[in-house]
């Protein structure tokens, strides 16, 4: 009976110091966590801001493949239709 005593009572102790401990470093884990990602935002922000292109310049990062409007029989059917309100 003492043995079965002793260990709920240490059971209980662990318990309540692994409530205490989690109550203490989860909230300064997270803060971590949430400046790392904020820090990381900041630095993405300041490296597009460093790579803007004066106003009026022009970009283009893709150009899609043009087709050839010669062949209209591969581009399918038209169908005409009315808008019903």
């Amino acid at each position: 009976m003492a043995f079965f005593l002793k260990f709920i009572l240490i059971s209980i102790i662990l318990i309540w110091v692994f409530r205490v401990l989690i109550r203490m470093i989860f909230p300064a884990v997270l803060r971590n966590a949430f400046s790392n990602v904020q820090n990381q935002a900041n630095a993405n922000q300041q490296q597009r801001s460093s790579n803007s292109r004066p106003e009026g310049s022009i970009s283009i990062d893709y150009m899609p493949k043009k087709e050839k409007k010669g062949n209209a029989d591969k581009l399918g059917d038209f169908v005409d239709y009315e808008e019903v309100k």
